[in-house]
């Protein structure tokens, strides 16, 4: 018994935190879908996609840079620095839809962005996903990667593939605990990620949206995620 108990002290469980766009609304990002979200001002295929990119480039690299700006304005709540707190005492993926880089300024080491990260470019010709880092500043037409092509953002474009999703899927799969933070699980394909949790694996939702999971058991916290995040980190 006390062999078993000092194992157990030992064994570090691995959490996996998947964010969606409510957590960094509460830094004051707005989102793309909900309420007074971006896509209320923009359409989805002027700035969103690769024929946009192919037809007017100005203006999807505007859109990004007053993006990129408004990040560079932003601090993370106290959501971002529970997650990134948790490494003390866990194993912790993070899983992003945001292409935003609060969970970095945090503090969380072991990040996946599934649609890309605003701060990083890449060739409009290079499949090899070679990124060069901008930070917060504008991309302009003439600025070029090292192969002579123009630089975009690097960007998950609506018909592009999803990044990371199998790194994700294997870390769900290893989880002794998921967090589910501000994500209606409505974008595809990562929405099913919660589909890899094993049935021993406690899963967390906290969002104030009277959202359901396609798993049979988990627990809805519902309180935004500053408020979901300060409740759960003294239970666990």
């Amino acid at each position: 018994m006390i062999l078993g108990n000092s194992l157990k002290s030992m064994y570090r469980q691995n959490i996996v935190v998947f964010t969606g766009a409510g957590i960094s609304a509460e830094s004051g990002l707005q989102t793309f879908r909900g309420t007074n979200g971006m896509w209320e001002d923009y359409k989805v295929e002027e700035v969103a996609s690769i024929e946009a990119w192919k037809n007017n480039p100005e203006l999807v690299l505007e859109f990004y840079n007053k993006r990129r700006r408004e990040i560079a304005n932003t601090v993370p709540n106290s959501a971002h620095y529970a997650i990134a707190k948790l490494e003390e005492k866990y194993n912790v993926t993070v899983v992003t839809q945001n292409v935003d880089d609060l969970h970095e300024w945090a503090g969380s080491s072991n990040i996946i962005h599934l649609h890309g990260e605003i701060t990083k470019a890449r060739s409009e010709n290079d499949d090899s996903f070679t990124t060069y880092d901008i930070g917060h500043n504008d991309l302009h037409i003439g600025d070029l990667a090292p192969d002579g092509s123009q630089l975009r953002p690097h960007i998950v474009w609506f018909g592009e593939k999803v990044m990371g999703m199998y790194r994700a899927a294997e870390a769900v799969k290893k989880a002794d605990i998921m967090i589910i933070i501000g994500t209606s699980l409505k974008v595809y394909p990562a929405a099913v990620l919660v589909d890899f949790a094993t049935i021993d694996c406690r899963v967390f939702l906290i969002d104030p949206e009277p959202i359901h999971l396609s798993i049979p058991k988990y627990e809805h916290i519902q309180k935004t995620a500053t408020e979901g995040m300060e409740e759960l980190t003294r239970r666990i």
